[in-house]
């Protein structure tokens, strides 16, 4: 167990130094410079969040809560430091992924034989 717990904090640190990492950190770092950018993105999240979470509940999402997260949508669909920065997180979770798919591949091996 300790064997995969010490490759799994190389992976980690390997992460931190990869390309894709080092790229959305640096598009983090430029959004969060600009004010009206991060205030918008920190709005975008909260949003998410509140609507993941009364979906979660069962709640039935009002017509102001969807135009709210449409319009907050569109808002940052036109902002390009918050652009950049899905497009870097979009390549960590491809990376992430690949990853994934290596790590269990010995599992879905198991299951396929």
């Amino acid at each position: 167990m300790a064997d995969i717990l010490a490759t799994a904090g190389e992976l980690r640190d390997q992460l931190a130094s990869s390309e894709e990492f080092t790229a959305l950190k640096a598009a983090y770092d430029a959004m969060k410079a600009d004010q009206t950018a991060y205030d918008l993105f920190k709005d975008f999240q909260t949003v998410q969040l509140d609507l993941q979470q009364k979906q979660m509940q069962g709640q039935q999402l009002s017509e102001d809560d969807m135009k709210h997260a449409q319009e907050l949508a569109n808002k940052v669909g036109e902002t390009d430091l918050i652009k950049a920065l899905m497009d870097h997180e979009k390549g960590v979770n491809d990376l992430l992924a690949k990853l994934n798919a290596e790590i269990t591949k010995p599992i879905q091996d198991l299951y396929r034989n």
